[in-house]
């Protein structure tokens, strides 16, 4: 090669002739790599005596080989919403096969947000993935001012600055009301996530689209925020019986508030699906266990967390290159399907 220096993701590339983020995902284990890519990379590994900048940088620096995974969210939540635990077993999937300790880091009030701040500008971690964004959360903006390689799961909005994996969240929603419209279904109401978070947003909307392509009534009259909860979902079908009583679906943008709705139709002698239908969103275990078993959007939560790691390493080992590319971020959408059962 004629030089001493030593060779980078760069120089590795150019010797496989593919493209930097596939040697990435060689070294971080990723599967999105075809087998002769895989072959070409770790041939060119081998001839240029590559040592992986994450080796080569934690034998002469600091580096802490831990990646921070931080939930904003309660104890409660993380408990009871099996989406939580679906991404950790994803992100721990991710990064099984690495060097790196994952931190689990609940931020529940101000002097827990300072405190992370502190850990953050102290380079405690060498990246960090975050959970549960909502629109004005200031996490992004510190990972931002900070320069620390991270990704979300969701996004603030569509512009996210940040590399995210999010799920196809509105055209989920579309599918959940279109098949409620052909089961015949008029009237249909919606409990809707928080609509400071992009998922509520976007849920929200893929149910509006749906109706009025169906032609059925979008009006606002139909449609009820919560927060994720049980009683959220409670309290929101209550909300929506009181406001439109001859309501006979509802699309709910979590299987946890579609129980809770199913518990509060049921006390007003509301009989499902016979009087009204109810489809939920993430086919988690919930699911499975309600009476009836409910219809649910499938979305791929473990997949969200693996994806999310695998960015994230790709991303700190980028960061660890003097030819580092300014501001490449990723977005990932991952598709959703529906899965009915006897709720609708």
């Amino acid at each position: 090669m004629g030089t001493s220096q030593r060779p980078t993701i760069k120089t590795v590339a150019a010797r496989a002739g593919v493209g930097r983020t596939t040697v990435s995902r060689v070294l971080n284990g990723s599967p999105l790599v075809s087998d002769a890519a895989k072959a070409a990379v770790q041939a060119a590994i081998s001839e240029l005596n590559y040592v992986p900048s994450s080796v080569a940088r934690s034998l002469v620096t600091s580096r802490t080989q831990s990646v921070a995974l931080v939930i904003p969210e309660s104890e409660s939540r993380l408990g009871s919403e099996p989406y939580f635990s679906a991404v950790i077993r994803g992100v721990s999937t991710g990064l099984s096969d690495t060097p790196f300790q994952l931190l689990l880091i609940l931020v529940r009030d101000q002097r827990e947000l300072d405190q992370l701040r502190d850990f953050l500008a102290a380079r405690r971690v060498d990246g960090v993935l975050l959970v549960s964004v909502h629109r004005d959360d200031p996490l992004p903006a510190l990972l931002e001012e900070f320069g620390l390689p991270a990704v979300l799961a969701g996004r603030r909005s569509a512009a996210e600055s940040l590399s995210h994996v999010h799920s196809d969240n509105a055209g989920g929603a579309a599918e959940a009301v279109r098949h409620l419209l052909r089961r015949g279904r008029r009237t249909i109401a919606t409990i809707t996530g928080p609509l400071d978070m992009d998922v509520g947003h976007s849920r929200r909307q893929g149910w509006r689209d749906a109706l009025r392509e169906g032609g059925a009534d979008a009006s606002e009259a139909l449609a009820e925020p919560a927060d994720f909860t049980e009683e959220g979902g409670r309290r929101a079908m209550r909300a929506l019986l009181e406001r439109r009583p001859g309501l006979d679906a509802v699309f709910a943008a979590s299987d946890v508030m579609a129980a809770g709705a199913l518990a509060e139709l049921r006390r007003h002698g509301r009989r499902v699906p016979e009087d009204v239908a109810v489809v939920g969103f993430d086919d988690s275990i919930v699911a499975r266990h309600t009476d009836p078993p409910l219809t649910s959007v499938r979305q791929p939560v473990e997949e969200i967390g693996s994806t999310m790691a695998s960015i994230l390493l790709e991303e700190m080992d980028e960061a660890d290159e003097a030819d580092r590319p300014g501001g490449g971020r990723r977005q990932v959408l991952l598709p959703t399907s529906l899965v009915v059962r006897e709720s609708s």
